[in-house]
């Protein structure tokens, strides 16, 4: 028996485009695809993983792990959840010891180091607000202290907002969107570099959102946009060491950001508009950022890289 899925009252929530979902789970929108993430919503930044229902898809049990990261030292920001879980993981099996760094999502984080602990990976934890500069400093300390190098940076961690008009958008919450996204990137570049050695790989996050200019981010997509910039003066500035600089620009991807993001009832919807029919699991991630923290990227830099079953084509 197919059901209404909107009130019919517009002002208690935006239609989305999913008009009823079916008996057997598929949605209708502009185009028939399967629901698979109910509604559901956390209302905290950042979001955790082990609340989502389902849980996402972070291990690649058929991945081939090759040692193409093998004795190389890599930190990744927001590696306790969503994409940065799925890229420790990888990385772990291609041999590189693996450090994440994160706010304060301490089940999610311990979770990620079981995983990697699992299959005889190395890797260390470190909780911290990555909005300062000084505890920026302290990371890169840290790391350098244990391990006396740094070979791979991803910056992953990030938060968006949903808000439906510029209006809406507290300068409390432009600030916090902004540091959390950007500064968080530029204060931990700028205190690793002076580490960084030739072969060495900066990852920046960027998002899709930024190509296309999703209404309802605005802060968020304005802090993805300078991430783009970023990437691509710093990738030229640093060529002449041999130190490459890339992002990648996920689509949709079931990660704990979005249930801490959106409305409850847009979450059925996500993913939809792609090509594919589908958002994406962390696990289809994970081997681009393997690609481009190894040699096998060697003459890339400067790029911005899509994945999003489609939904853009960049």
């Amino acid at each position: 028996m197919r059901y209404k899925f909107y009130y019919e009252d517009k002002k208690k929530q935006d239609d989305y485009g999913l008009k009823y979902i079916d008996e057997n789970g598929y949605g209708y929108k502009c185009q028939k695809f399967k629901v698979k993430y109910p509604e559901q919503e956390q209302k905290r930044q950042p979001g955790l993983e082990y609340l989502m229902k389902p849980r996402p898809i972070y291990d690649n049990k058929d991945y081939k792990a090759s040692g193409k990261l093998e004795g190389k030292v890599a930190i990744i920001t927001g590696g306790d959840s969503g994409i940065g879980r799925a890229v420790a993981l990888a990385f772990a099996k291609e041999k590189a010891k693996v450090i994440i760094v994160y706010y304060d999502e301490d089940i999610d984080a311990l979770e990620t180091k079981r995983a990697i602990e699992d299959i005889n990976g190395e890797v260390m934890l470190i909780s911290t607000d990555l909005k300062s500069a000084k505890n920026c400093q302290l990371v890169i300390e840290e790391v350098m202290a244990k391990y006396g190098k740094i070979d791979i940076l991803v910056n992953n961690a990030g938060v968006q907002f949903q808000t439906k008009s510029l209006l809406d958008i507290s300068d409390e919450q432009f600030d916090f969107t902004q540091k959390s996204n950007v500064y968080s990137m530029f204060y931990l570049t700028k205190a690793a570099l002076k580490y960084l050695k030739k072969n060495a790989s900066i990852i920046n996050v960027t998002s899709i959102t930024t190509f296309y200019g999703e209404p309802e981010l605005i802060d968020y997509v304005t802090s993805k946009g300078a991430i783009v910039g970023f990437t691509r003066s710093l990738a030229t500035n640093l060529a002449d060491k041999g130190i490459r600089v890339n992002a990648i620009a996920p689509g949709f991807f079931w990660t704990p950001l979005q249930p801490a993001c959106w409305e409850k009832e847009k979450i059925p919807t996500l993913g939809a508009d792609a090509p594919m029919k589908r958002g994406g699991e962390t696990y289809e991630i994970a081997p681009l950022f393997v690609y481009l923290a190894s040699d096998d990227s060697s003459y890339v830099t400067g790029q911005v890289m899509h994945i999003n079953g489609g939904e853009y084509k960049g």
